[in-house]
């Protein structure tokens, strides 16, 4: 497992923690692969009752580690972790809570989706830009954002590339509580522990309800992605990707 996801169980919560501060916790492969064990193994250990995601310090995640997606579009193989991840993360048994703070990038953003509370700084800016960098939205985003957010903010967020500070993302519903970053981890962490101290078959039938079906979500996590492998070879996507490099090597 990648030194870059920190997995480790506290009263009864497993504890994902993004590793990677000095990229700003871009996600490669290997990370969404550590990510998608941790659901798992967390998901069948009867000692867990709830999973907490956190990042690092003003950088809860900057997206995809773009230097593994360019490898994809100029000819490399590969990109199962990340799917073999998103469908962990939907289909999780047991809570998920997630504490934000800073940039939250296109992943970064996403995840949230699934996350059944979310606690954010006021310092927490959310992003998207799929469009911009010849790709589409995924994780089910293009399924949940509308539900969550409504057609017209979803569309503005995962097409137009707006972003939502923290205050717009509790007004839209994407986030449960804005939280200095002082008390972020602690207070994600309570919220963990009480939904950890529950009665878990209430619980879990009472998440299954207000989620409803999962197979709407799989099928979409797997057509988005099949949009998201043919654009990761596409011209637009392999010179959006090339500028973005190129831009970063100068400084920019």
């Amino acid at each position: 497992m990648t030194d870059h996801i920190l997995v480790e169980c506290r009263d009864a919560v497993q504890i994902i923690r993004l590793n990677r501060p000095e990229k700003k916790n871009a996600i490669t492969r290997a990370m969404y692969a550590a990510m998608a064990t941790a659901l798992a193994e967390g998901d069948c250990d009867e000692a867990v009752r709830c999973h907490a995601i956190f990042g690092a310090p003003e950088a809860f995640s900057a997206g995809n580690d773009l230097a593994d997606f360019l490898a994809v579009a100029t000819g490399g193989e590969g990109g199962e972790e990340v799917f073999d991840f998103l469908l962990a993360l939907a289909g999780c048994r047991k809570p998920v809570v997630s504490g934000v703070d800073g940039i939250a990038v296109g992943i970064g953003t996403t995840i949230n989706l699934h996350c059944d509370l979310t606690f954010a700084t006021p310092e927490t800016v959310f992003r998207t830009p799929f469009v911009d960098l010849g790709l589409v939205p995924e994780a089910g985003s293009s399924l949940l954002a509308p539900r969550v957010l409504g057609p017209q903010r979803a569309f503005a967020l995962l097409a137009l590339g707006e972003a939502l500070d923290a205050e717009a993302a509790l007004a839209a519903g994407l986030i449960h509580r804005i939280v200095d970053a002082s008390s972020l981890e602690k207070t994600a962490l309570s919220a963990a522990r009480a939904l950890a101290a529950k009665p878990p078959e209430a619980l879990q039938i009472t998440r299954d309800l207000l989620r409803g079906p999962r197979d709407e979500v799989f099928a979409r996590i797997r057509e988005e992605g099949e949009h998201f492998r043919a654009r990761l070879k596409s011209d637009e996507a392999r010179a959006a990707f090339t500028a973005f490099m190129n831009r970063k090597r100068d400084g920019a």
